[in-house]
Order: C-alpha cells, then structure tokens, then sequence
C-alpha cells in the first residue's frame, strides 16, 4: 500500500519560524516510522500550501492513488470541518458560521488559494482530541519543570493546562475532557484556563486555584502543538513572565471577519511559575498520528 499511497500532515501555519521547525520534525519522525510518503501542508501564511504539499507528494510518488490527509490539530473546530476539507477539495463537515452560504469574500484565504490537483482517493482523518496519552505529555512536562524548580520539593504544587479557546464548542469540549481525565490521575491542585475568547481565562482559573490550594509553584502546561505567538509571547506575558511591550492586535482568522484582541491581564501570583513547552515533536505525538495512520489503512 505503501507504493501508491501518500501522507499529508496538515498544520494552520505561522508568522514565526518555530512551527515550520516543529512540523518538519513531525514529519522526519513519522516518515522514519510509517516509511510512507509525507509532506507537510500548511493552511496559510507558511509554505508549502496544501495544494503545494500535494504536488510534492505527487512528485515523490509514480502513480499516487491515495493521501491520507492528517490535521495535526488537537481539538477539531472551523479549521478542521471547514477550511481544511474546503482547501483539500472535499465538502465541508458542517456550515461556516462565518459565511453559511459559502460564498467567501474575494481575499479570504479559501478564496485566494490554489485548487488542489489531485484524481484520485483524498481520506481526510479527524483531529486529535483528548487521547489518553496526551496525559503522558503533561505529566513529562511537569516532571521535567520539578527538575528546574528553584523551590525544595515539599513545595506546595498546583497544575494549570492551558489552550487557547475558541467561540465554537469544540476547544472547550476538547481540553475539558483531556483535563477531567488529568484531574482523575494526579494528586496536584489543578484546573484549566483558555488564553481567550472562554472562560475560564488563565487569571480567573490560577485565581480559583489558589482559592482552593495554598499553592506555592505553579506549573502552566500550554496544551498545543507547536511554539507560536501564543505560547512564546501572549501566554509568557499573562503569567508576568515576559514585559508586554506592545498591543498585540491578531486576526486569528485572517480576513473572515473573527477579530479578536488579546488584553492580556497579567495574573496575580506570588509563588513560584514554571512554564513548560507545548507538545512539540515529541514520541507521544507521533505515536498517535502512527495510530491515526494505521487505523485508517
């Protein structure tokens, strides 16, 4: 199967250089694992596009019959039941809220991007969600934090997961389900907040933990992907880790009408903070985008 067959791992995509690093070890790691055909595919901003990454693959492989099409997205959402499957050619899985009758403004990126040129079989597969090993990387990241904690080890700890929220459900649905399952497995004080646009924010969920707990380092797990803007400066920022410097005004969709402006209110906290990195290209990543692989074979 392997011969004719194809692997796309789609990502959104970034101003920044971190999440093109990211990606092109995601994929070394999945290729050295699958052996399959494998390139990468960004919505927008990033090079190469989908439509581009499917000309690689079709350069890399005579007679490519079949792409498996992986959006590497932990929870599903406009991304991957609208934009990704409109980009790949595909129906989308439910009405743009944002346009429901699908006629997109003449610059929106859907508008402006290049058809996919592809005859044969596209299988689109669902993103990640709250798999049980996603805890692996939370309690990796934690312990990794423990071992550059400034504090002795009978300090008193408390987790907080963070992701960055969205006005569907799904985001929502997504890391509350992932944190219930944390919750059920760790001894440590935790909750969970969004960067934005849901509540709990991260101050008002560090605020309800100390509440609670009378916590003296504070470990903020970023439950993403790749490093970005989020992770590496509006995250940083909220925890009083990094000096805001500027107002950081981002249009997350770009041109489909959804703005949104980070306030970034700094949290109120004492203690100690230790702040992790998100998912990266990390083993239990790829162990689950093999699985994803695999069970659609």
């Amino acid at each position: 199967m392997i011969d004719n067959n194809g692997v796309l791992l789609i990502s959104h995509g970034s101003t920044l250089p971190y999440g093109e690093v990211t990606f092109n070890e995601i994929k070394d790691k999945f290729i050295d694992r699958t052996g399959f055909a494998t390139e990468v595919g960004y919505m927008k901003v990033s090079q190469p596009s989908i439509a581009g990454a499917v000309e690689n693959l079709k350069d890399k492989v005579d007679n490519l019959n079949k792409i498996t099409a992986i959006p590497v997205f932990l929870a599903p959402g406009i991304h991957t039941n609208i934009d990704i499957p409109i980009l790949l050619g595909l129906n989308p899985l439910e009405t743009d809220p944002r346009c429901p009758d699908g006629n997109y403004p003449e610059k929106h990126y859907l508008s402006i991007a290049d058809d996919v040129d592809f005859d044969g079989e596209i299988e689109l597969l669902p993103a990640i969600g709250s798999d049980d090993r996603l805890l692996e990387f939370i309690n990796k990241r934690i312990d990794e934090s423990l071992s550059d904690s400034e504090l002795d080890e009978n300090a008193k700890t408390g987790v907080l997961l963070v992701s960055h929220g969205s006005r569907l459900k799904y985001n929502k649905i997504f890391i509350s389900e992932l944190f219930d399952k944390f919750a059920k497995t760790t001894d440590y004080p935790c909750n969970f907040g969004f960067m934005e646009l849901v509540e709990p924010n991260i101050p008002t969920a560090i605020k309800s933990l100390l509440d609670e707990d009378e916590i003296e380092r504070l470990i903020v797990v970023p439950v993403f992907i790749a490093p970005g803007v989020h992770t590496t400066n509006d995250i940083p920022v909220i925890l009083g880790l990094k000096e805001h410097t500027h107002s950081h005004s981002h249009s997350h969709s770009h041109e489909h009408g959804h703005h949104h402006h980070h306030d970034l209110e700094v949290v109120d906290f004492d203690g100690e903070i230790l702040y992790p990195e998100p998912i990266k290209a990390d083993d239990i990543l790829i162990d689950i985008l093999v699985e994803k692989l695999n069970n659609s074979l």
